[in-house]
């Protein structure tokens, strides 16, 4: 089985190296990802951050070096939602694709709720990485 997927993209005018360097860095993670993070923490060997959604782990699952930011997220009833993430070279930038999919039981309006946030987060990036 597949679901439909989603992919939305950010053009940003920084080196790949560069946007990996920080996006792949988990304690960045609240400066740019607030659909996801407000707070993050290690604790005994994993991420752990606070969520729109509650308390979730987030583990990238790499290789991050090589612009593979693709990460599973636990949420706090113990479902791993995997969200591949990855920055594409564009010239002598970048190119920063996000793949949503649209789980089983997600709302038209949860769904399009989603897509906003994660577009507002790669905005954030890239105002981040090009200021």
């Amino acid at each position: 089985m597949t679901w439909r997927a989603l992919h939305l993209s950010q053009p940003i005018e920084r080196a790949p190296e560069a946007v990996t360097a920080f996006a792949g860095n988990p304690e960045n993670l609240p400066r740019w990802a607030a659909g996801l993070s407000n707070g993050i923490r290690f604790e005994e060997g994993r991420w752990v951050t606070d969520s729109p959604m509650g308390t979730v782990e987030v583990a990238f699952t790499g290789p991050v070096r090589h612009g593979v930011l693709d990460h599973d997220v636990t949420l706090p009833d113990g479902t791993v939602v995997h969200n591949p993430l990855r920055v594409l070279r564009n010239n002598e930038g970048s190119e920063v694709v996000f793949t949503l999919y649209r789980l089983p039981g997600v709302t038209d309006d949860d769904f399009d709720r989603d897509t906003a946030l994660i577009r507002a987060d790669l905005g954030r990036l890239r105002s981040i990485l090009e200021s």
